[in-house]
């Protein structure tokens, strides 16, 4: 429509502007909205447009995640602590859409430091899953998920340490991708856990995930983990599908740990039903084995923790952030500037990873995590020898009721149960909707998830595009909104 002249990207971003003013307070996605920045950068993506300067993403409204820092933006990450907080720059992701002539919408709502399951841990007040107001989008890129999920924005950036894109898009019924670690720069992307963070796109479809890929790839050297790869065209295998099998030769792995205790009788259902369009797509289905995959969840939460303790340790009160009113000496500055800053699962997180990086306690944990890790990673490589792509749950349920976790952190953690071994391994997962379970008079979306090797996020998109060529999940969207 940009390119045909129907509409302008003025236009365009005051229509989600105007949605986002109707629906925003009920849903509480956004964070920070600034109409007059988000228009101007509008009018310059038009001026592009009417010079032929454009790319496929100019002009498009696109929803930054608040662990973004934006310059000018308040960037919060969720959290008290940074409640007051102008960024003074931009991340590498948001240069590189601002240099195609994309529009910022505004900073979405997440759990506070990206340390959350069900986007309950924001200082902001929790996110509302647009399908059931009574149940949590996941998280921690909750608030991106539900404003996509709402038609908030044509599309979003999140971020994915365990999970934090894949499971609240399965929740949200939304498509989302977690890239090959080190894909995206991680410059200005406020850190959590340094070794397992990484940067994806929120959107409706694989194809639009993919024309978010091409924009958001490539390598940074202010970022001491980015690859530097050649760039690639991820949707250059859309227009290789058949009409007749356009998935045969492809050999779809299913771990048989992804099928056991632990998943909803309802969910396994649903996702059986996605493997059997697989099939008569014309891939080809192996049974696979992941054996370390239950211990991915002790390591994550010995590994994330030790790295959130020392990423954490600058929020201090000293040069930025929140800083307690009164003190009697810098101690007691840092001791109550961090105790009111930091929420209750922040503190939690911090108090774990500080314990297990402590003399005595080092080998006895964090050591022996790693070693597991590598375990872990050892497994997806033999089970790539046997297939292309794995096929399984993004996350065990539907979206559950807000407050029903709250005050068990372990089953919380469970929740990422099929999502955590992709970081610990650095390997590329994505989750793409796969269809409804009805619930307390409600349709609760269920996501599939996939899983490629190192870098193959292409053949990913392929097999997730061609899936959607024949399924509407993606297209359906929630009541009253």
């Amino acid at each position: 429509m940009l390119a045909e002249k129907q509409v302008s990207s003025v236009e365009l971003t005051q229509a989600f502007l105007t949605r986002i003013d109707q629906h925003n307070q009920a849903i509480n996605a956004y964070i920070s909205l600034d109409h007059d920045k988000t228009l101007a950068q509008a009018k310059v993506a038009d001026a592009m447009l009417a010079s032929n300067t454009a790319s496929t993403l100019t002009g498009i409204p696109i929803a930054q995640k608040d662990i973004f820092v934006a310059k000018g933006w308040k960037t919060t990450c969720g959290s008290k602590m940074l409640e007051n907080f102008i960024g003074p720059y931009d991340a590498g992701v948001i240069e590189r859409f601002d240099a195609i002539g994309a529009v910022n919408l505004g900073k979405t709502n997440m759990d506070e430091f990206a340390m959350g399951s069900s986007n309950e841990t924001s200082y902001f007040g929790k996110v509302q899953n647009p399908w059931d107001r009574s149940r949590v989008p996941g998280g921690s890129s909750g608030g991106s998920a539900a404003a996509v999920a709402a038609r908030l924005c044509a599309a979003a950036t999140g971020t994915d340490t365990g999970g934090s894109i894949r499971q609240p898009a399965s929740l949200c019924g939304l498509s989302g991708l977690k890239p090959t670690y080190g894909l995206v720069s991680r410059y200005g992307m406020i850190a959590f856990a340094s070794s397992l963070d990484q940067a994806g796109p929120m959107a409706k479809s694989c194809e639009d995930m993919a024309l978010m890929m091409n924009v958001m790839t490539g390598f940074d050297e202010r970022d001491s983990t980015s690859l530097n790869r050649e760039k690639e065209d991820y949707t250059r295998g859309f227009a290789q599908l058949s009409a007749d099998k356009p998935l045969a030769g492809l050999r779809v792995g299913l771990p048989k740990e992804y099928f056991a205790e632990g998943l909803s009788a309802d969910v396994a259902k649903v996702i059986e039903t996605a493997i059997a369009k697989y099939r008569k797509l014309g891939a080809e289905i192996v049974d696979v084995s992941l054996p370390n995959t239950m211990l991915s969840i002790p390591v994550y939460y010995v590994l994330a923790p030790a790295e959130a303790s020392s990423n954490l340790s600058r929020f201090d009160g000293v040069r930025y952030g929140h800083r307690a009113a009164e003190y009697t000496d810098l101690m007691d500055m840092y001791c109550k500037s961090r105790a009111e800053g930091f929420g209750a699962e922040v503190k939690r997180r911090i108090l774990i990873g500080t314990y297990v990086l402590s003399a005595g306690y080092f080998d006895a944990y964090y050591l022996k995590a790693q070693k597991i890790r590598r375990l872990i990673a050892q497994d997806f490589a033999e089970a790539f020898k046997k297939c292309d792509i794995i096929l399984g749950p993004t996350a065990p349920s539907t979206a559950f009721k807000a407050g029903e976790k709250a005050d068990d952190p372990v089953a919380m953690y469970l929740q990422d149960i099929y999502t955590i071994a992709v970081n610990l391994a650095g390997l590329p997962g994505m989750s793409i909707p796969a269809g409804f379970v009805e619930q307390d008079g409600k349709s609760l979306p269920v996501g599939l998830q996939i899983i490629g090797n190192y870098f193959d996020e292409a053949r990913m998109l392929q097999a997730g595009h061609a899936y959607q060529q024949v399924t509407d999940w993606h297209e359906r969207m929630p009541e009253g909104v």
